[in-house]
């Protein structure tokens, strides 16, 4: 889920960026050491949106850099157990698919794509049995949250499952969402 919150800390402004005017130096320094980072409290952080306050500067001896503590707001993306999130296969492997979701990458184990046997294929696509139906790198896909590992903020983990309802590869949820409205026409018919 994508937060914007207020964030507080402190930033070194090393003392080759002394001539720059200090809003710049700083926001340039935030951006550095937050955007793109994965931080276990705060997600993954998109965006430095505002500054919204600048303390004291200190110099430390010994540094020669000045500190200042700084408020300041984010964008950042948190995942969350239940959460459906679209994304493209990225890879495939003989035990399930990564997908790229846009902040992070989650991994689908081969149980979990379809209510189908799955098996992996020479061409590297999953194929179910009966279906037929078929997962390869680059499909769109739709997944949910199901397991969330941030013990590595540099490398979390996050597993999804494709085997609900209106979940998998878009043309599976165009086709199971006609095959409803089929059977609600029919009932309707009935009636």
């Amino acid at each position: 889920m994508h937060y914007k919150s207020e964030v507080e800390g402190v930033v070194r402004i090393p003392p080759q960026s002394f001539n720059d005017e200090l809003q710049e130096a700083i926001e340039k320094q935030l951006k550095g050491d937050y955007e793109g980072r994965i931080f276990g409290d705060l997600g993954k952080v998109i965006a430095i949106l505002e500054i919204a306050h600048i303390g004291e500067g200190v110099i430390i001896p010994g540094d020669g850099a000045a500190y200042y503590r700084v408020k300041f707001t984010i964008l950042n993306y948190i995942p969350e157990i239940n959460e459906l999130v679209n994304g493209e296969i990225k890879d495939i492997a003989k035990f399930g698919a990564f997908v790229d979701f846009g902040p992070f990458e989650g991994m689908v184990h081969v149980s979990q794509t379809m209510d189908d046997y799955v098996s992996f294929s020479k061409t590297g696509a999953l194929t179910g049995k009966q279906t037929k139906r078929t997962l390869k790198t680059g499909d769109k896909v739709r997944a949910r949250i199901v397991a969330i590992s941030m013990k590595d903020p540099r490398t979390p983990k996050i597993g999804l499952t494709m085997r609900q309802s209106y979940l998998g590869k878009a043309e599976w949820m165009e086709a199971e969402s006609k095959k409803e409205t089929k059977a609600a026409k029919k009932a309707a018919k009935e009636e």
